[in-house]
């Protein structure tokens, strides 16, 4: 979409509407029965976000009336270190408008744009929803990968690969026990194991205060769990799933490496596997993965998930042109991270992540 087409659209802007969906209590309950919802869609996850971070909600529609149907979801980043900007939506994998048709989708994010210039904003960065900005690059790339789970569970587990059904009996031979919890003290486990998950992969973990949010505004409301794993009484791995209706979403995974021999994460993920299914789920998606980690792609093709490619897509406001970035998911910080401790890497994550979103 060339900067003419942008121009030519300015008209635009004026008859979009935007909404507060924490303003609407039926928000979620409306968005279930929309064909291709998430739960990043979600009031709930909107909550979180500003709860903890302050964002600003823009999310744009045609009109109040229609809002569920037809919304793109956006929030406004305002941060002294990186610039005030649009992201659909901050720390979310895959969060592309909802729309009846591609015309009404692309009136969305020319609207988004305009909105942008009005607020002085840097640039904005769609996190999904590439096909409707024609030719434009992607100026990031993942894969995703989602579950079917409409079938029983002895069909969903001969679908696995081989390797992980042996390390799935492995931690039920071994004395791995699991629990599907919506309790604090379930997040407080998962938090722990997380912090130590990030300093083995180089990078700071997300405050602790997120994580509380999640449990307050998703999982004490029913609309997700925290799986955990023990042995002999001592957390090895843990997750943190979403759902709403019949999509769930793996968001976040964390284990003890010292116990990897015991394959928790592998019996953490089929207990929510089936979790997911019991509750009515049909899917369940993976989250992004990065294109050069392999490793973490292949664990997730392994569960038997499709894979697709994830797009977004940011246009800079103040070159009026569509820019592509690097993945930071690997750099130098890795090996600062690596060696500092987890309680000043907690605190330099606290400082970072309002800037980072």
């Amino acid at each position: 979409m060339a900067r003419a087409a942008v121009t030519a659209e300015q008209g635009v802007a004026a008859r979009l509407c935007p909404i507060n969906p924490l303003q609407d209590a039926e928000w979620d309950a409306r968005l279930k029965v929309h064909p291709n919802h998430s739960f990043f869609h979600s009031a709930a996850w909107a909550r979180v976000l500003e709860t903890t971070y302050g964002f600003r909600l823009v999310y744009l529609t045609g009109n109040q009336a229609d809002a569920v149907r037809c919304v793109l979801p956006l929030m406004e980043v305002d941060s002294w270190l990186t610039g005030r900007r649009g992201v659909a939506l901050p720390f979310t994998d895959d969060c592309p408008p909802l729309c009846p048709d591609t015309a009404s989708g692309r009136r969305l994010m020319q609207g988004a744009l305009e909105f942008g210039r009005s607020r002085g904003w840097k640039s904005v960065e769609f996190r999904g929803g590439r096909e409707l900005f024609d030719s434009a690059p992607a100026s990031l790339s993942f894969y995703g990968h989602c579950l079917n789970l409409e079938e029983k569970e002895d069909r969903l587990f001969s679908r696995l690969e081989s390797s992980v059904r042996r390390a799935i009996r492995k931690a039920e031979k071994s004395g791995v026990t699991t629990a599907v919890s919506g309790d604090l003290d379930a997040m407080k486990v998962f938090y722990s194991l997380q912090c130590k998950t990030r300093k083995k992969h180089g990078l700071p973990p997300q405050p602790f205060a997120f994580f509380r949010n999640i449990w307050e505004h998703v999982v004490s409301k029913d609309l997700g769990v925290v799986v955990v794993a023990s042995h002999q009484r001592r957390p090895v791995a843990a997750a943190v799933h979403f759902q709403l209706g019949e999509r769930a979403v793996y968001k976040f995974g964390a284990s003890d490496n010292a116990f990897q021999q015991l394959r928790g994460a592998n019996l953490v993920m089929w207990e929510a596997i089936k979790w997911h299914a019991r509750h009515g789920a049909k899917t369940l998606h993976f989250g992004r993965t990065s294109i050069g980690n392999e490793g973490l792609r292949r664990f997730k093709l392994n569960w038997g998930a499709q894979e697709h490619k994830i797009e977004y897509v940011k246009y800079d406001l103040r070159k009026h042109a569509f820019v592509t970035e690097t993945d930071e998911a690997t750099g130098w910080y890795n090996r600062l991270f690596n060696v500092l401790p987890v309680g000043l890497s907690r605190l330099i994550g606290a400082v970072l992540y309002p800037h980072w979103a």
